[in-house]
């Protein structure tokens, strides 16, 4: 039989699809206008690209100007790297914290929960002076320049990672490891075979959300990625809103090449996220 829905649930709805509405018309309204000249984004913005209004020239410009196959490649290579780090070592480090007991466990986990109250703002003095010792700030090398942005940005999501993922390891039965144990596996076997592979949800929540903060993170790139071959698609978005000014489909164009990426990977992960944040015990 299908239940009847009341009406909290239909006002529910509602005002979920409302919301929904809020935030897909701002993305419709950029995509739309990226296809239009400026004289026509000033004339009707709300108007759809059809006819002789649809034109490929913002794009074009885009590609013509700015590397931005380079700032893209960039992109990947730090929100990779970092989501990757975060993932292997956050995970470790819950495991420990969560199943073994030992001398100052309790004052690690006070300073994870105080590590969150810190902005990135008030740390990127120091950082920027031990990693300009380290020779590492304003390298000829690319792959310095990166790393340089990497480092602070694995970091900033460590604390946030560990703490999603001991709430989740608490719930795995202990049983499981119990008997890898006893199979012969020791705590680095336990945890890559056994614990590793049952928190794939949790993992995946915590490297999207370390991959989308990375990626979207312009105050850290503006600090370490001084020249053009080292500059990252958030930094060439803010290099093309200086330049063009008011050339606002050049802007609407650029922003929709930046977001895409970020949309194609909620889009084809999305479940991942709902899952990590909701599953609570593990079913048989």
């Amino acid at each position: 039989m299908k239940k009847k829905l009341s009406p909290g649930y239909v006002l529910i709805y509602l005002f979920l699809i409302l919301w929904a509405l809020t935030t897909i018309f701002p993305l419709a309204w950029t995509l739309m206008n990226s296809f239009k000249d400026k004289k026509m984004i000033y004339s009707n913005s709300f108007a759809l690209p059809t006819g002789i209004a649809f034109s490929l020239d913002n794009y074009r410009n885009i590609f013509a100007n700015y590397d931005i196959v380079s700032a893209y490649r960039n992109s990947f290579i730090i929100s990779g790297t970092v989501a990757a780090a975060v993932i292997l070592f956050s995970g470790m480090a819950a495991y420990i914290l969560c199943r073994y007991r030992f001398r100052g466990r309790n004052l690690l986990i006070l300073l994870l929960y105080a590590g969150m109250m810190f902005p990135i703002y008030s740390t990127i003095i120091p950082v920027m002076r031990m990693q300009t010792k380290w020779g590492i700030v304003n390298s000829p090398y690319v792959w310095k320049n990166l790393l340089s942005v990497i480092l602070p940005q694995i970091a900033g999501n460590m604390s946030f990672a560990i703490i999603v993922l001991m709430g989740y390891i608490r719930t795995l039965p202990v049983e499981l490891e119990e008997a890898a144990y006893m199979e012969g596996c020791n705590m680095f076997g336990t945890y890559f075979k056994v614990v590793f592979p049952l928190c794939k949800p949790s993992m995946v929540t915590v490297g999207i959300f370390s991959f989308l903060w990375s990626y979207n993170d312009l105050f850290t790139q503006m600090f370490f990625l001084r020249t053009k071959e080292n500059w990252a698609i958030t930094i060439l978005l803010n290099n093309i809103a200086s330049k063009e000014g008011v050339n606002y489909g050049a802007l609407f164009a650029s922003v929709t090449l930046i977001v895409i990426p970020v949309l194609i990977v909620y889009m084809f992960l999305n479940q991942y996220i709902i899952k990590g944040m909701t599953v609570g015990a593990v079913k048989g």
